[in-house]
């Protein structure tokens, strides 16, 4: 029963990161009172260097540096030698009932090691999906300001 609740946390736990770290939008601005084209640019720039300046970050800076993601083989967590101990200990008891505990011990860390793999895969997907999500927020984050801006000058921010 308890793995059951874990599973279903974890599938809640993905689908709400899921939600969470949409990819952030740019506000859509549309001038309420009849601004002009030339007013709305410096309204724009103007509520761009104070978005900016309040919370300290750069849209241009965080497009030009992409969030530091893993790649290549998964390996250095030491999952997989962790779960070659836990499969070699199974393995072991296993085969010590079986009369062979050292072709078990064997056979028992060649399965640890591949469910240590799997770990450490999962663990560098949940990196990069964390990686991903600090960047949206952060734009999340300059784009309220951006907004909140522009509402003050007039204009409808969708």
């Amino acid at each position: 029963m308890s793995r059951l609740n874990g599973v279903r946390l974890a599938a809640g736990c993905a689908a709400l990161c899921g939600v969470l770290q949409a990819p952030a939008q740019q506000p859509i601005v549309y001038p309420a009172r009849g601004q002009s084209a030339n007013q709305q640019n410096r309204d724009q720039g103007d509520c761009h260097v104070w978005a900016k300046q309040q919370t300290g970050i750069d849209p241009a800076a965080l497009a030009a540096t992409p969030p530091p993601v893993q790649t290549g083989p998964a390996v250095g967590g030491g999952e997989r030698a962790a779960g070659a101990a836990r499969g070699a200990l199974g393995g072991l008891a296993i085969g010590a009932i079986a009369g062979d505990a050292g072709r078990g011990a064997g056979i028992g860390a060649v399965v640890g090691t591949m469910a240590g793999g799997r770990q450490a895969r999962q663990n560098q997907a949940a990196y990069n999906q964390q990686a991903v999500g600090a960047q949206n927020q952060a734009l999340q984050t300059y784009y309220r300001a951006f907004a909140a801006c522009m509402e003050g000058r007039g204009y409808t921010i969708k």
